[in-house]
C-alpha cells in the first residue's frame, strides 16, 4: 500500500507539472475572462455532474466569500445547489436540459459560464455551454482526457493531460484556486 500511495502522489505531480509546462497562457485567459466579467458587473456560473459538482460549488464559494482576503463578495453561483430546480427539470425535461434551462433563466450577457466534466463528453454540461454560447455569454470548458466534444464548443477550453478521473479533478481545483487568486487580486 505504501507504494501504491506514492505512486498515486507521483502521478498527480506530474499531472501538474504537466500543466506547469503546457497550459499557464490557457490559465491565465481563463482569469482574465473572469476578471472582465466580474468587472463588467456580470458572474461566473458554474457546473457540472459528480465530482465536476462539487467542484463548481467549492469555486463559487471561494468566489461569494474569500479566498486568501477579506474583500467584497464576487457574484459566482453553482448551478448544482437548487435540488428542487435540478429535479423539476430532469423530471418534466430530462437531465440533459438541466444546465441549460438554469442557464436561459439566470444567464445574463457580461456572465461566464463555466462548465466542467473530466471527460468533456456530459451531455448536460455541453448543452449548458451551447445555451450560453446561444445567449452571448463567454463560455470556458475544463475537461481531460482528449476533451470530448466539450473542449470544442467552448470559447477557452483548458484539457488536463490525463486520462485518470481522480487526476483531473485534481487539477481542476488546483486550476480553479489559482484563477480564484488571479481574480481576487486583480479585482478587490
Amino acid at each position: 500500500m505504501r507504494d501504491r500511495i506514492k505512486d498515486i502522489l507521483l502521478e498527480s505531480i506530474q499531472v501538474k507539472e504537466e500543466l506547469l509546462r503546457t497550459k499557464v497562457s490557457e490559465i491565465l485567459e481563463i482569469a482574465r475572462a473572469i476578471i472582465e466579467a466580474l468587472k463588467k458587473n456580470g458572474k461566473v456560473i458554474l457546473f457540472g455532474n459528480g465530482g465536476s459538482a462539487a467542484d463548481s460549488q467549492h469555486i463559487a464559494a471561494e468566489f461569494v466569500g474569500r479566498f486568501k482576503k477579506d474583500r467584497t463578495a464576487l457574484a459566482a453561483v453553482a448551478l448544482t445547489t437548487n435540488t428542487s430546480v435540478l429535479t423539476s427539470l430532469a423530471n418534466d425535461y430530462g437531465y440533459d436540459v438541466v444546465f441549460a434551462k438554469q442557464i436561459e433563466a439566470l444567464g445574463q450577457k457580461n456572465d461566464v459560464a463555466i462548465g466542467i466534466s473530466t471527460s468533456g463528453k456530459a451531455k448536460n454540461v455541453a448543452a449548458g455551454i451551447k445555451q450560453a454560447k446561444k445567449m452571448g455569454i463567454r463560455t470556458i470548458a475544463l475537461t481531460g482526457g482528449d476533451g470530448g466534444d466539450l473542449a470544442k464548443l467552448a470559447d477557452f477550453s483548458l484539457i488536463v493531460p490525463s486520462l485518470v478521473t481522480a487526476r483531473v479533478q485534481e487539477a481542476h481545483i488546483t486550476i480553479g484556486h489559482a484563477i480564484c487568486e488571479l481574480v481576487e487580486q486583480a479585482v478587490c
